[in-house]
């Protein structure tokens, strides 16, 4: 078998057996998964004294076959003391839509410039590289060889999350 054959056919299978694990699957984002709703939320308990952590976590199969999984957790007291303004630069770079919708076809599957300068909402060639500049200075892209960029792996989940977080 061929090197991507082998590990597409061992995605579909996680995926199988975690689908599979579920009693029947959520209908929409806003449902919560079958089980106890706050599983994550009473183990954390469990594993962190007062005044308490944040986690997330998440796993991730992308339209393009690339699959992450992710878990990251600080301690309130951490985050608290951090000096928020210092994380100014990584979420001014997501504030501005053409950089989120930049984000979102990567993630989908676009990853060259010349793919991303098609779409008609990317703007000029000029603004589209001030974009990707941006997002690539504040660590959400990497750029590689021949105009090509990714959203880098441990970069998936983490900004899953921020979006989850800042839905209504």
């Amino acid at each position: 078998m061929e090197d991507g054959l082998e590990e597409r056919l061992a995605r579909l299978e996680r995926r199988v057996e975690r689908l599979e694990g579920r009693d029947e699957p959520a209908a929409d984002a806003s449902e919560p998964l079958p089980g106890d709703v706050f599983w994550a939320l009473n183990e954390l308990k469990v594993r962190v004294a007062e005044p308490g952590a944040v986690m997330f976590t998440g796993t991730v199969d992308l339209p393009t076959g690339e699959h992450y999984e992710w878990q990251e957790g600080r301690t309130a007291d951490e985050l608290l003391g951090t000096d928020w303004g210092d994380l100014a630069p990584a979420l001014a770079a997501l504030s501005h839509p053409v950089r989120l919708l930049l984000l979102q076809e990567i993630l989908r599957g676009a990853r060259t410039t010349a793919e991303l300068g098609k779409h008609e909402r990317l703007g000029t060639t000029g603004q589209l590289y001030h974009h990707l500049r941006a997002l690539v200075t504040a660590g959400w892209l990497r750029a590689g060889a021949r105009g090509t960029y990714t959203v880098p792996g441990e970069r998936v989940v983490p900004l899953l999350a921020v979006l989850a977080a800042v839905r209504r």
